[in-house]
């Protein structure tokens, strides 16, 4: 409001050239200053300097005070003067919607200053009161403007001016008691903000000297109370919920004297709602205490003295119900809200969790039916739906047990009510319908990674109410359709699963809905369809090869070996692409061996892959296929071992053909350095290339299908690198874990083989002959190997007469050797000897032949009866005798005698041959005395075969 000019009398203003004459030019700037500003129509163009000119002029002129009341007169017109010109400026600012500048109210304090120094002028009414009036106003906009210091130095000045005014006790709303209460408030105010809030209260007490009786005092100051109260409890601090209380008690209090001596029906009416609203706030303050009783004292004071309907009524009181435990008081309050129109639906919602998060699981139903019948009293927005759900789902919504399933049960029934849904259709509710989409599927979430399927699948289908059915939307939709596939694949519920990921593949085929199939058929056993899946995976856009590594240890873990080989077979073709994969390649490979050693499968299809591990390590070399160090050469090893076994597993079976290849394989794997380290291995790969020589010739003898050309070759090469392996290693390197050499057998088993592969080829009787004699020579060798070789040489298909001679003459001496000779096997090395010499080589009546008789017969010769077996005894008499036959007929009278003595004194070891031997005795006798007839007799007497 504008301040009217001051006039001083006459008698003044003749005296006021001669008094103020010192201090003209002071006082001439500051009314240059003055009318400049008076001329300005915005507080924009005020000079920046101009504050900071009259604050110096003004320390200028206050170093001259006292002044003649003159000059006091002339400054009070200034400074109203310059107090008019801020106020048309603010009020201009104000009509063209710009805020005050800083300026003005340091204007508005030059102004209170100036007067403040020229406060003692006679003439004009209670100049302490005008001039607290100027420094209180100034003091109101400093605070505005939230300079709090400033503020309160105006008011403190203010209050100093005020203790010397008298204030007549009788006028109860006299000017100067109006402004006395409302510095008191205004100095409490900025304390308050300071902060000092013991002052702040001091200064509250204080005012109770100026409210006389004055309704509206008492409404002010109990309001200033109320309002510092509500500030206290707004921190929600423990420790100030007592001073909010005792504040507002004192707001209850004045109100309550304000209603006594209130004359005007506004008055009243003012004074009861403060008295009211303080009251609600009482009960909220012991609320924060847990003081329900009181909370429920205050409640019905409200209700029961003015009938007040307030919402946050209902709120408190059900709250403390909750808080003295008594659930059905607060449903009964809560039902009392749905019904109560009045009450705004953030509040209703609010009451809602609060009643949740104190009922627990026990309010679920009853929040559900109340949240359903605010639907149907009025209309309810999207988000308070949210917050409701939100506040159903918990924080721990799927942490597992009855109390989560309960819950999630309700909010599956609520969200899936038709009006509720309703509630987010369109696209002004597109946020709250993501957010409850998100929701709902986070619920389901945390059920799911508890293994609760049952009900995450439920949440799940209720959360696809919440996705709408258009193209954007799809990729949504199809992932909610996935995890029903996997909810319902924990279920066991295979038809609701696939019926789930056909309707994801219409959406959006991916190598997910492909996997999710494969899961199906893999559980359902349908192995052929499984692999089919396998097979489709590659031919989505968005495989990876990490799929089909999953897919094998899914098929592992439900025990499908075949689709497991079949996902790691399709894995292995990435390799050769050069693609770096999660998988080392030797690991696949060891695991395809693995279970196909473990499966029923062929061994055809192991040797596959072994074979095709060897070609990859060929390809890129052992290091890179195996790895380096330590762990290359266990891997290597294992490969080894696994062949070695497997093919001697298959000899024992009798596939000879598969046990060639794997002890073949076995031979390239042991002989695979790892680090450029070579010969580690030599023992394991000569027995492996014997074994393979061995077992192609075992096949061979088996399926009664000779050899090709081409294979003999191969063969005799594999045997041949086995020979030179075995002349450059150690004996003792030859020891296996039980410390017995294994050497022998070996080394007969590859001159065995080496020698019936020499016979395939032709010119190769020396060779055999030279790879005899060295194996005679070695101290592997046993008479019974050289038996073996020798009656092979002798009666084989491919028969070789210098291998077999050779052969059984040395077993022969090796046996006779023997401190316990085993005449059975010398009696049958003999027979093959004297074979040996009359089929092979043509000397059937010769030295060589007779000369074998009569090693056996010196062999006979001290042996007790029986020792020498007594059939080859008698066959060795009777073929003698018999050869004597031929001679005869001939007229050779000599050579037949030299073969009938032989048998007749074979005969003589042969007990059983004492007929014979008479019969003998007299031919050879008849023979000598009539020796020109012997030549026509017979002489075959015996016939022995």
């Amino acid at each position: 409001m504008r301040i009217a000019e001051i006039s001083s009398p006459p008698e003044l203003r003749s005296g006021h050239s001669q008094d103020a004459e010192p201090h003209s030019h002071i006082l001439s700037q500051f009314e240059s200053s003055i009318k400049q500003l008076e001329l300005l129509t915005s507080t924009a163009l005020i000079p920046e300097s101009l504050s900071s000119d009259l604050r110096l002029n003004l320390s200028q002129l206050s170093q001259l005070a006292p002044f003649p009341n003159s000059v006091n007169l002339h400054i009070w017109k200034l400074s109203y003067r310059l107090w008019n010109a801020c106020v048309d400026l603010h009020n201009a600012s104000l009509t063209a919607g710009r805020e005050t500048l800083e300026e003005l109210p340091k204007l508005r304090q030059l102004s209170a200053d100036l007067l403040y120094v020229a406060v003692n002028v006679v003439g004009i009414p209670s100049p302490s009161f005008k001039c607290a009036s100027f420094f209180y106003k100034t003091g109101l906009v400093w605070h505005d403007i939230r300079k709090f210091d400033l503020a309160n130095n105006c008011f403190e000045k203010a209050a100093d001016l005020m203790s010397k005014v008298e204030i007549d006790s009788e006028k109860a709303d006299n000017d100067e008691r109006k402004l006395l209460l409302n510095l008191n408030l205004s100095r409490s105010r900025t304390a308050w903000e300071i902060p000092d809030r013991t002052l702040a209260i001091t200064l509250l007490n204080r005012s109770k000297k100026a409210l006389s009786r004055s309704s509206e005092n008492y409404k002010v100051l109990a309001s200033q109370y109320l309002m510092f109260g509500k500030d206290i409890l707004a921190k929600n601090e423990v420790s100030g919920v007592n001073e909010a209380l005792k504040l507002m008690n004192e707001a209850f209090e004045l109100s309550e004297k304000g209603l006594r001596i209130v004359k005007k029906a506004e008055e009243t009416l003012a004074l009861k709602e403060l008295r009211t609203k303080t009251l609600r706030f009482m009960a909220a303050a012991h609320l924060q205490r847990d003081e329900f009783e009181n909370v429920l004292k205050c409640v019905r004071i409200l209700r029961d003295g003015g009938g007040d309907q307030h919402p946050s009524l209902s709120v408190l009181a059900m709250k403390a119900w909750l808080g003295l435990a008594r659930y059905g008081e607060a449903e009964k309050e809560l039902k009392g809200m749905v019904v109560n129109k009045g009450i705004p639906e953030v509040v209703w919602v609010s009451a809602v969790e609060s009643y949740f998060q104190a009922a627990g699981v026990a309010g679920a139903e009853t929040v559900k039916g109340l949240f359903l019948g605010l639907l149907e009293r009025c209309h309810v927005s999207a988000i308070s739906a949210l917050r409701v759900v939100n506040r159903l789902v918990g924080d721990g919504g799927g942490s597992g047990g009855e109390g989560s399933r309960t819950r999630a049960k309700v909010v599956a029934e609520l969200v899936s009510d038709d009006r509720v849904v309703a509630l987010f259709a369109g696209e002004e509710a597109s946020k709250e319908r993501t957010t409850m989409h998100s929701l709902l599927w986070n619920c389901a979430a945390e059920h799911f990674r508890s293994k609760d399927f049952q009900t995450s699948s439920v949440l799940f289908e209720k959360s696809m109410l919440y996705v709408p059915y258009n193209i954007e939307s799809r990729v949504l939709r199809a992932k909610g359709f996935k995890v029903l596939c996997l909810c319902h694949l924990g279920l066991s519920q295979l038809d609701q699963a696939q019926e789930y990921i056909n309707e994801a593949e219409k959406l959006e085929p991916s190598i997910a809905c492909v996997f999710l199939k494969f899961k199906i058929y893999l559980q359902k056993n349908d192995h052929t369809s499984a692999i089919s899946q396998v097979e489709a995976m590659s031919r989505c856009l968005d495989f990876t090869p990490d799929f089909l590594s999953l897919a094998a240890h899914e098929a592992i873990a439900s025990q499908s070996l075949p689709v497991a080989v079949a996902s790691l077979s399709n894995l292995l073709n990435f390799y050769s692409s050069g693609k770096t994969l999660p998988t080392n390649e030797v690991v696949v490979f060891r695991t395809l061996v693995t279970l196909l050693t473990q499966g029923p499968g062929d061994a055809s299809e192991i040797l596959k892959y072994i074979n095709r591990a060897l070609e990859r390590v060929s390809m890129i070399g052992s290091d890179f296929f195996f790895g380096k160090g330590e762990v290359g050469r266990r891997e290597m090893n294992w490969f080894a071992m696994n062949s070695w076994n497997l093919g001697l597993h298959m000899a024992k079976a009798k596939r000879f053909g598969l046990s060639a290849q794997f002890f073949r394989s076995a031979s390239d794997f042991y002989a695979t350095s790892i680090d450029g380290e070579e010969g580690e291995h030599s023992v394991m790969v000569c027995k492996s290339l014997i074994l393979s020589v061995s077992a192609t010739l075992a096949d061979e003898t088996q399926t009664n299908k000779p050899l090709l050309e081409n294979e003999v070759k191969q063969a005799v090469e594999l045997s041949e690198r086995a020979g030179k392996i075995l002349q450059s290693t150690p004996a003792a390197l030859w020891k296996d874990d039980s410390g017995d050499a294994s050497i022998d057998n070996f080394i007969f088993m590859y001159t065995w083989s080496s020698y019936d592969l020499y016979a395939r080829l032709g010119d190769m009787g020396q060779k055999q002959l030279v790879l005899i004699k060295s194996f005679a020579s070695s101290k592997s060798c046993n008479p019974l190997h050289l038996l073996q070789i020798g009656l092979d040489a002798a009666q084989g298909p491919r028969s070789n007469p210098e291998v077999a001679t050779f052969t059984l003459n040395t077993c022969l001496s090796a046996l006779l050797a023997s401190p316990s000779p085993d005449y059975q096997t010398v009696a049958q090395i003999l027979r093959h000897l004297i074979m040996v010499s009359t089929i092979f080589k043509g000397d059937a009546d010769g030295e060589a032949v007779l000369g074998i008789y009569k090693q056996a017969f010196r062999i006979m010769v001290g042996l007790k009866e029986g020792e020498y077996p007594s059939e080859e005894a008698k066959w060795l008499s009777t073929t003698a005798w018999n050869r004597a036959s031929i001679p005869l007929r001939l007229g050779n009278i000599e050579v037949a005698k030299k073969w009938m003595n032989m048998g007749l004194e074979l005969a003589k070891k042969v007990t059983s041959m004492q007929a014979y031997r008479s019969c003998m005795e007299g031919f050879v006798a008849s023979c000598e005395d009539k020796s020109h007839g012997c030549e026509n007799n017979e002489s075959r007497l015996v016939e022995v075969t």
